[in-house]
C-alpha cells in the first residue's frame, strides 16, 4: 500500500498549482504597491479636491467646520490671470510638441543610418534628456544672459542682430527661450522612442520596395511612417503630458514672467499656493488643471488608439 503524496503548500501556504490560489497570491503581492499608490497619489488628490471647496488656513491646512463653497471656482474662472495661463499653456503645448516631434523624428532617422561616429551622435542626442532639468536650465541661463551670454555673442558675430537681445526680460523673446529649452530637453526622448521603432522594422520591407522601384520618399511614406505609428502615438501622448505639467524649466528660467508671458497653469498654481498662500484657490486651480490633463489624455488616447493598440 503506497502512502498518499502530500502536495507542497507553496508560498504563504498557497497552492500555486491552483489558478484561483495563484490569483490570490498575485493580489497579495500587488497589495503593497496599491497601498503606496493610495497613500501618495489618491489621498493627496482627494484632499486637494476637498480643500478647493473651502477657505483654508495655510498654517494648519485645516478648514474645520466651514461650509462647502464654490467661490474659489467662481473667482478662478473670472480671473484674467487664469485665462492667460490657459493661453500660454496651450501655445506651449502646440509649439513645443510639434517642434519636438519633428526634430525627434529627424534625429532618429539620421542616427539610424550607417556612418562613422554613429555611436557618438546617438550619445550626443541623448545627452540633453539625461542631464537633470535644473542643471540644464541653469546652464541655459548663462547661455541666454543679455550681457555675457554665448547666444547673443554668436548672433552678434554672425551679424544676425545689431544689439544684444534681452531673452528673459521681454515677453516674446522669453516665450521663445522657454520653447527652445523645452524642445532641446524633450526631443531626445522622442528620438530614442522612434529609433527603437525604426530598428524593429524588417529590412525585407525596404528590399522589396527597392525592387519595385520605390524611391526614398515613397519608402518613408508607405513603410517607415505606418510602421512607426504606434511609437509616434505613445510619444505624442507622453510629450503632451510632459509639456503641460512641466514646472522646473519655466520656474528656473523665467519664473512665469515677464508680465505673465510664460506663466503656465503649473506656475500659477505654485504661485497661488506658496507665494500668496491661497491654498483653497490654488487647490481649485490644481483640480481644473487635473481635469484638463485628463480630457487631453482621453482625447489623444482615443485618436491614437487605432495605431497604438
Amino acid at each position: 500500500m503506497t502512502a498518499p503524496v502530500r502536495r507542497s503548500s507553496g508560498l504563504f501556504g498557497i497552492d500555486l498549482a491552483s489558478p484561483r490560489h495563484a490569483r490570490k497570491l498575485g493580489y497579495l503581492l500587488l497589495l503593497p504597491a496599491v497601498l503606496l499608490i493610495l497613500g501618495i497619489l489618491v489621498y493627496p488628490m482627494l484632499l486637494a479636491i476637498e480643500i478647493s471647496f473651502h477657505d483654508v488656513k495655510f498654517a494648519t491646512l485645516s478648514f474645520g467646520a466651514s461650509e462647502y463653497t464654490l467661490k474659489n471656482y467662481v473667482k478662478l474662472f473670472a480671473s484674467s490671470d487664469f485665462w492667460n495661463a490657459i493661453g500660454v499653456s496651450a501655445k506651449l503645448l502646440v509649439v513645443v510638441t510639434s517642434i519636438s516631434m519633428l526634430v525627434g523624428l529627424g534625429a532618429a532617422l539620421l542616427v539610424n543610418q550607417q556612418f562613422r561616429g554613429r555611436g557618438v551622435a546617438r550619445m550626443l542626442i541623448a545627452l540633453p534628456w539625461a542631464i537633470p532639468e535644473v542643471v540644464a536650465v541653469i546652464t541655459w541661463l548663462w547661455i541666454l544672459d543679455a550681457s555675457f551670454g554665448v547666444l547673443n555673442w554668436m548672433l552678434l558675430k554672425l551679424g544676425v542682430i545689431g544689439l544684444p537681445i534681452s531673452w528673459l526680460n521681454q515677453p516674446l523673446p522669453a516665450f521663445s527661450a522657454v520653447t527652445m529649452v523645452m524642445v532641446w530637453k524633450g526631443f531626445p526622448f522622442i528620438s530614442i522612442m522612434i529609433l527603437a521603432g525604426l530598428q524593429s522594422i524588417p529590412e525585407e520591407y525596404y528590399q522589396a520596395a527597392r525592387v519595385d522601384g520605390a524611391n526614398v520618399w515613397k519608402r518613408f511614406i508607405w513603410i517607415t511612417l505606418p510602421c512607426l505609428m504606434p511609437v509616434l502615438g505613445v510619444s505624442l501622448v507622453l510629450t503632451v503630458l510632459w509639456v503641460f505639467r512641466d514646472f522646473s524649466i519655466i520656474n528656473v528660467l523665467t519664473g512665469g514672467g515677464p508680465v505673465g508671458a510664460t506663466e503656465t497653469l503649473a506656475i500659477m498654481t505654485y504661485e497661488e499656493a506658496f507665494s500668496f498662500f491661497r491654498m483653497g484657490y490654488a487647490s481649485a486651480l490644481g483640480v481644473v488643471t487635473l481635469v484638463i490633463c485628463a480630457l487631453i489624455s482621453a482625447f489623444l488616447v482615443k485618436k491614437t488608439s487605432h495605431a497604438v493598440f
